[in-house]
Protein backbone atom coordinates (compact mmCIF):
# COMPACT_ATOMS: atom_id res chain seq x y z
CA UNK A 1 0.00 0.00 0.00
CA UNK A 2 1.03 3.29 -0.60
CA UNK A 3 0.93 6.22 1.70
CA UNK A 4 -0.54 9.42 -0.54
CA UNK A 5 -4.39 8.28 0.50
CA UNK A 6 -6.44 11.08 1.65
CA UNK A 7 -10.15 11.28 2.96
CA UNK A 8 -11.85 14.78 2.70
CA UNK A 9 -14.02 16.01 5.39
CA UNK A 10 -16.00 19.38 5.03
CA UNK A 11 -14.00 22.60 4.22
CA UNK A 12 -11.87 20.94 1.84
CA UNK A 13 -9.03 19.40 4.77
CA UNK A 14 -7.70 16.10 4.42
CA UNK A 15 -6.44 13.43 6.69
CA UNK A 16 -3.26 12.01 5.33
CA UNK A 17 -3.56 7.90 5.45
CA UNK A 18 -2.34 5.09 3.23
CA UNK A 19 -4.43 4.02 0.63
CA UNK A 20 -5.07 0.77 -0.28
CA UNK A 21 -6.60 -0.41 -3.73
CA UNK A 22 -10.39 -0.93 -3.27
CA UNK A 23 -13.30 0.50 -2.47
CA UNK A 24 -15.17 2.19 0.84
CA UNK A 25 -14.38 -0.05 3.61
CA UNK A 26 -17.87 -2.02 4.76
CA UNK A 27 -18.51 -0.64 8.42
CA UNK A 28 -21.03 -3.99 8.73
CA UNK A 29 -17.77 -5.82 9.32
CA UNK A 30 -15.25 -3.54 10.39
CA UNK A 31 -14.90 -2.61 14.39
CA UNK A 32 -12.17 0.10 14.54
CA UNK A 33 -12.29 -0.38 18.62
CA UNK A 34 -11.51 -4.44 18.03
CA UNK A 35 -7.82 -5.26 18.65
CA UNK A 36 -6.07 -5.64 14.99
CA UNK A 37 -4.02 -8.28 16.53
CA UNK A 38 -4.80 -10.97 19.43
CA UNK A 39 -4.27 -9.36 22.75
CA UNK A 40 -4.50 -12.62 24.54
CA UNK A 41 -1.31 -13.53 23.45
CA UNK A 42 2.54 -11.56 24.36
CA UNK A 43 2.85 -11.54 20.19
CA UNK A 44 -0.26 -9.92 19.88
CA UNK A 45 0.30 -7.34 22.07
CA UNK A 46 3.79 -6.98 21.07
CA UNK A 47 2.68 -5.89 17.34
CA UNK A 48 -0.17 -3.48 19.11
CA UNK A 49 2.72 -1.72 21.07
CA UNK A 50 5.12 -1.43 18.27
CA UNK A 51 2.62 -0.12 16.63
CA UNK A 52 1.43 2.92 19.36
CA UNK A 53 4.81 3.37 20.82
CA UNK A 54 6.17 4.16 17.35
CA UNK A 55 7.93 7.12 18.01
CA UNK A 56 7.57 8.70 14.50
CA UNK A 57 4.16 9.33 15.46
CA UNK A 58 5.43 11.80 18.05
CA UNK A 59 6.33 14.57 15.23
CA UNK A 60 2.63 14.06 13.63
CA UNK A 61 1.04 17.18 14.34
CA UNK A 62 -2.19 18.13 16.45
CA UNK A 63 -4.13 19.09 13.75
CA UNK A 64 -3.80 15.53 12.02
CA UNK A 65 -4.07 14.03 15.59
CA UNK A 66 -7.74 15.88 15.57
CA UNK A 67 -7.88 14.37 11.84
CA UNK A 68 -7.23 11.20 12.91
CA UNK A 69 -9.55 11.11 15.88
CA UNK A 70 -12.98 12.80 13.73
CA UNK A 71 -12.27 9.98 11.37
CA UNK A 72 -11.91 7.68 14.31
CA UNK A 73 -15.34 8.94 15.81
CA UNK A 74 -17.01 8.78 12.77
CA UNK A 75 -16.13 5.20 12.23
CA UNK A 76 -17.52 4.43 15.39
CA UNK A 77 -20.80 6.66 14.68
CA UNK A 78 -21.10 3.99 11.27
CA UNK A 79 -19.97 6.66 8.78
CA UNK A 80 -16.80 7.87 6.93
CA UNK A 81 -15.96 9.57 4.09
CA UNK A 82 -16.53 8.00 0.51
CA UNK A 83 -13.42 6.25 -0.37
CA UNK A 84 -12.06 5.57 2.83
CA UNK A 85 -9.98 2.10 3.12
CA UNK A 86 -9.43 -0.23 5.96
CA UNK A 87 -5.96 0.70 6.09
CA UNK A 88 -6.71 4.44 6.31
CA UNK A 89 -9.21 3.56 9.22
CA UNK A 90 -6.00 1.49 10.91
CA UNK A 91 -3.67 4.22 10.37
CA UNK A 92 -6.14 6.87 12.17
CA UNK A 93 -6.40 4.55 15.05
CA UNK A 94 -2.63 3.92 15.42
CA UNK A 95 -2.70 7.90 15.59
CA UNK A 96 -5.41 7.91 18.01
CA UNK A 97 -3.65 5.16 20.31
CA UNK A 98 -0.79 7.05 20.51
CA UNK A 99 -1.80 10.85 21.29
CA UNK A 100 -5.59 10.14 22.99
CA UNK A 101 -6.16 8.78 26.35
CA UNK A 102 -8.03 5.59 26.27
CA UNK A 103 -10.43 6.28 29.08
CA UNK A 104 -11.36 10.02 28.64
CA UNK A 105 -10.52 10.22 24.93
CA UNK A 106 -8.45 13.46 25.26
CA UNK A 107 -5.13 14.26 23.77
CA UNK A 108 -2.25 13.57 26.28
CA UNK A 109 0.81 15.55 26.12
CA UNK A 110 3.29 15.45 23.83
CA UNK A 111 6.24 13.79 26.44
CA UNK A 112 3.61 11.99 28.62
CA UNK A 113 2.94 9.88 25.60
CA UNK A 114 4.44 5.88 25.46
CA UNK A 115 5.66 7.15 21.83
CA UNK A 116 7.71 9.54 23.52
CA UNK A 117 9.45 6.92 25.63
CA UNK A 118 12.10 5.83 22.91
CA UNK A 119 13.31 10.17 22.31
CA UNK A 120 12.73 11.31 25.70
CA UNK A 121 14.44 7.83 27.72
CA UNK A 122 17.50 7.36 25.31
CA UNK A 123 18.83 11.27 26.33
CA UNK A 124 17.91 10.86 29.93
CA UNK A 125 18.79 7.38 30.51
CA UNK A 126 22.14 7.38 27.84
CA UNK A 127 23.16 10.71 30.10
CA UNK A 128 22.57 8.86 33.58
CA UNK A 129 24.63 6.32 32.70
CA UNK A 130 27.54 8.27 31.59
CA UNK A 131 27.82 10.93 34.67
CA UNK A 132 27.12 8.60 36.80
CA UNK A 133 30.84 9.27 39.13
CA UNK A 134 29.99 12.45 41.03
CA UNK A 135 27.21 13.36 43.49
CA UNK A 136 25.88 16.25 41.96
CA UNK A 137 25.48 14.44 38.23
CA UNK A 138 23.91 12.18 39.96
CA UNK A 139 21.47 14.28 41.90
CA UNK A 140 20.61 16.19 38.68
CA UNK A 141 19.91 13.57 36.43
CA UNK A 142 18.11 11.58 38.63
CA UNK A 143 15.67 14.24 39.54
CA UNK A 144 15.55 15.08 35.59
CA UNK A 145 14.25 11.53 35.30
CA UNK A 146 12.03 11.41 38.09
CA UNK A 147 10.29 14.60 36.85
CA UNK A 148 10.03 12.51 33.21
CA UNK A 149 8.66 9.36 35.16
CA UNK A 150 6.35 11.76 37.13
CA UNK A 151 5.22 12.63 34.23
CA UNK A 152 4.69 9.83 31.51
CA UNK A 153 2.53 8.16 34.93
CA UNK A 154 0.37 11.34 35.67
CA UNK A 155 -0.52 11.08 31.77
CA UNK A 156 -1.37 7.29 31.65
CA UNK A 157 -3.03 7.14 34.42
CA UNK A 158 -6.49 5.62 34.75
CA UNK A 159 -8.52 8.50 34.74
CA UNK A 160 -11.61 7.62 35.81
CA UNK A 161 -9.56 7.86 39.28
CA UNK A 162 -8.64 12.13 39.50
CA UNK A 163 -5.75 13.07 41.61
CA UNK A 164 -5.18 16.31 43.38
CA UNK A 165 -2.09 18.51 43.04
CA UNK A 166 -1.46 18.00 46.50
CA UNK A 167 -1.14 14.61 45.79
CA UNK A 168 1.28 14.90 42.63
CA UNK A 169 3.15 17.07 44.89
CA UNK A 170 3.81 14.73 47.60
CA UNK A 171 4.41 11.56 44.36
CA UNK A 172 6.95 13.47 42.67
CA UNK A 173 8.94 14.17 45.83
CA UNK A 174 8.56 11.11 47.46
CA UNK A 175 9.60 9.16 44.60
CA UNK A 176 12.70 11.72 43.93
CA UNK A 177 13.87 11.21 47.17
CA UNK A 178 13.70 7.58 46.67
CA UNK A 179 15.84 7.75 43.88
CA UNK A 180 18.16 10.31 45.15
CA UNK A 181 18.62 8.65 48.61
CA UNK A 182 19.47 5.26 46.80
CA UNK A 183 21.86 6.57 44.57
CA UNK A 184 23.46 8.89 46.03
CA UNK A 185 23.88 6.05 48.99
CA UNK A 186 25.25 3.39 46.48
CA UNK A 187 27.27 6.03 44.75
CA UNK A 188 29.06 6.39 48.59
CA UNK A 189 29.16 2.78 49.09
CA UNK A 190 30.76 2.07 45.97
CA UNK A 191 33.38 4.49 45.52
CA UNK A 192 36.01 1.12 46.47
CA UNK A 193 34.06 -1.51 44.73
CA UNK A 194 34.75 -2.96 40.87
CA UNK A 195 34.19 0.08 38.68
CA UNK A 196 31.15 -1.97 36.73
CA UNK A 197 28.99 -2.29 40.49
CA UNK A 198 29.25 1.68 40.71
CA UNK A 199 27.68 2.02 36.83
CA UNK A 200 24.76 -0.01 37.68
CA UNK A 201 23.59 2.41 40.64
CA UNK A 202 21.28 4.23 38.05
CA UNK A 203 19.62 1.03 37.40
CA UNK A 204 18.84 0.41 41.01
CA UNK A 205 18.02 3.96 41.83
CA UNK A 206 15.63 4.01 38.81
CA UNK A 207 14.10 0.63 39.84
CA UNK A 208 13.68 1.79 43.47
CA UNK A 209 11.70 5.04 42.53
CA UNK A 210 9.77 3.28 39.93
CA UNK A 211 8.33 1.07 42.68
CA UNK A 212 7.66 4.50 44.65
CA UNK A 213 6.62 6.73 41.49
CA UNK A 214 3.97 4.51 40.10
CA UNK A 215 1.80 3.90 42.87
CA UNK A 216 1.81 7.56 44.55
CA UNK A 217 0.90 9.37 41.50
CA UNK A 218 -1.61 7.05 40.70
CA UNK A 219 -2.60 6.77 44.98
CA UNK A 220 -5.87 7.83 44.11
CA UNK A 221 -7.21 4.62 42.63
CA UNK A 222 -5.86 2.76 45.66
CA UNK A 223 -7.77 4.65 48.33
CA UNK A 224 -11.07 4.68 45.85
CA UNK A 225 -10.37 1.58 43.57
CA UNK A 226 -10.94 2.35 39.73
CA UNK A 227 -13.86 0.98 37.19
CA UNK A 228 -14.37 -2.66 36.39
CA UNK A 229 -16.95 -4.17 34.04
CA UNK A 230 -18.35 -7.08 32.75
CA UNK A 231 -17.54 -8.27 29.19
CA UNK A 232 -20.05 -5.76 27.43
CA UNK A 233 -18.10 -2.58 28.95
CA UNK A 234 -21.18 -2.20 31.55
CA UNK A 235 -19.80 -0.89 35.02
CA UNK A 236 -20.02 -3.04 38.29
CA UNK A 237 -18.23 -0.63 40.61
CA UNK A 238 -14.78 0.08 41.91
CA UNK A 239 -12.39 -2.09 42.92
CA UNK A 240 -8.93 -1.41 44.87
CA UNK A 241 -7.99 -4.40 44.56
CA UNK A 242 -8.48 -4.75 40.86
CA UNK A 243 -6.08 -1.79 41.08
CA UNK A 244 -3.66 -2.91 43.23
CA UNK A 245 -2.76 -5.38 40.49
CA UNK A 246 -3.10 -3.33 37.48
CA UNK A 247 -0.22 -0.47 38.97
CA UNK A 248 1.94 -4.05 40.40
CA UNK A 249 2.18 -5.09 36.75
CA UNK A 250 2.55 -1.13 35.41
CA UNK A 251 5.99 -1.03 37.91
CA UNK A 252 7.11 -4.57 36.60
CA UNK A 253 6.37 -3.72 32.83
CA UNK A 254 8.52 -0.03 34.23
CA UNK A 255 11.66 -1.69 35.26
CA UNK A 256 11.77 -4.61 33.01
CA UNK A 257 11.79 -1.72 29.92
CA UNK A 258 15.10 0.22 31.46
CA UNK A 259 17.03 -3.67 32.34
CA UNK A 260 18.55 -4.30 29.56
CA UNK A 261 19.62 -1.43 28.31
CA UNK A 262 20.62 -0.29 32.13
CA UNK A 263 22.35 -3.48 33.06
CA UNK A 264 23.97 -4.63 29.69
CA UNK A 265 25.23 -1.12 28.02
CA UNK A 266 27.27 -0.19 31.00
CA UNK A 267 28.64 -3.69 30.37
CA UNK A 268 29.89 -3.54 27.52
CA UNK A 269 30.65 0.63 28.14
CA UNK A 270 33.08 -1.05 30.79
CA UNK A 271 35.16 -2.93 28.19
CA UNK A 272 35.05 -0.88 25.54
CA UNK A 273 36.73 1.98 27.61
CA UNK A 274 39.86 -0.05 27.74
CA UNK A 275 40.13 0.47 23.91
CA UNK A 276 42.79 3.12 23.13
CA UNK A 277 40.63 4.29 20.17
CA UNK A 278 37.94 5.00 23.19
CA UNK A 279 40.21 6.78 25.48
CA UNK A 280 40.80 8.81 22.34
CA UNK A 281 36.97 10.21 21.63
CA UNK A 282 35.59 10.61 25.33
CA UNK A 283 33.60 12.77 24.19
CA UNK A 284 31.50 11.02 22.05
CA UNK A 285 31.22 8.67 24.67
CA UNK A 286 27.57 10.28 26.01
CA UNK A 287 26.27 10.63 22.47
CA UNK A 288 27.20 6.54 21.75
CA UNK A 289 25.35 5.68 24.62
CA UNK A 290 22.05 7.89 23.94
CA UNK A 291 22.01 5.91 21.15
CA UNK A 292 22.78 2.80 22.41
CA UNK A 293 19.85 3.22 25.02
CA UNK A 294 17.54 3.86 22.30
CA UNK A 295 18.32 0.53 20.23
CA UNK A 296 17.70 -1.00 23.23
CA UNK A 297 14.41 0.83 23.77
CA UNK A 298 12.92 0.96 20.38
CA UNK A 299 12.32 -2.66 21.03
CA UNK A 300 12.02 -2.54 25.04
CA UNK A 301 9.07 -0.03 25.08
CA UNK A 302 6.53 -2.39 23.67
CA UNK A 303 7.80 -5.89 24.59
CA UNK A 304 7.54 -4.29 28.18
CA UNK A 305 4.10 -2.43 27.15
CA UNK A 306 3.02 -6.00 26.31
CA UNK A 307 4.03 -8.07 29.29
CA UNK A 308 0.94 -7.96 30.63
CA UNK A 309 -2.92 -7.56 28.84
CA UNK A 310 -4.17 -3.29 28.67
CA UNK A 311 -7.27 -4.84 29.61
CA UNK A 312 -6.46 -6.76 32.45
CA UNK A 313 -9.24 -9.53 34.04
CA UNK A 314 -9.73 -10.50 37.58
CA UNK A 315 -12.36 -13.44 38.73
CA UNK A 316 -14.99 -11.83 40.40
CA UNK A 317 -14.22 -14.33 43.54
CA UNK A 318 -11.02 -11.97 44.14
CA UNK A 319 -12.55 -8.65 44.70
CA UNK A 320 -13.56 -7.26 47.85
CA UNK A 321 -16.11 -8.85 49.71
CA UNK A 322 -18.44 -5.84 49.51
CA UNK A 323 -18.26 -5.61 45.50
CA UNK A 324 -18.26 -9.25 45.64
CA UNK A 325 -21.64 -9.43 47.17
CA UNK A 326 -22.89 -6.67 44.70
CA UNK A 327 -22.11 -8.41 41.75
CA UNK A 328 -23.26 -11.51 43.02
CA UNK A 329 -26.40 -9.95 44.47
CA UNK A 330 -27.39 -8.03 41.21
CA UNK A 331 -26.10 -10.88 38.59
CA UNK A 332 -26.00 -14.04 40.10
CA UNK A 333 -23.57 -16.57 38.17
CA UNK A 334 -23.73 -14.45 35.07
CA UNK A 335 -20.68 -13.11 35.83
CA UNK A 336 -17.66 -14.71 36.68
CA UNK A 337 -14.65 -12.07 35.68
CA UNK A 338 -14.28 -8.80 35.92
CA UNK A 339 -12.26 -6.46 33.44
CA UNK A 340 -10.17 -2.87 33.94
CA UNK A 341 -7.93 -0.95 31.99
CA UNK A 342 -4.48 -1.18 34.00
CA UNK A 343 -2.75 2.09 32.52
CA UNK A 344 0.81 2.48 31.34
Amino acid sequence: ADWTGSCRRKGGKEFEGPKMAGGTVDLTKFNIDAPRWDQTTFVGRLKHFFNVTDPRTVVVSNANLDEAKHLVDSCRAGTVPPGTTEEQLYYAKKLYDSAFHPDSGERMNLIGRMSFQVPGGMAITGLMLQFYRSVPAVVFWQWVNQSFNALVNYTNRNAASPISAKQIGVAYFTATSAALVTAIGLNLNTKKAPPLLARWVPFVAVAAANCVNVPMMRQQEIISGIAVTDENENELGKSRTAAIQGITQVVISRVTMAAPGMIILPIMMERLEKYPFMQRIKFLHAPMQVMLVGCFLIFMVPAACSLFPQKCSMSVSKLEPELRNSISTKHGDKVNSVYFNKGL
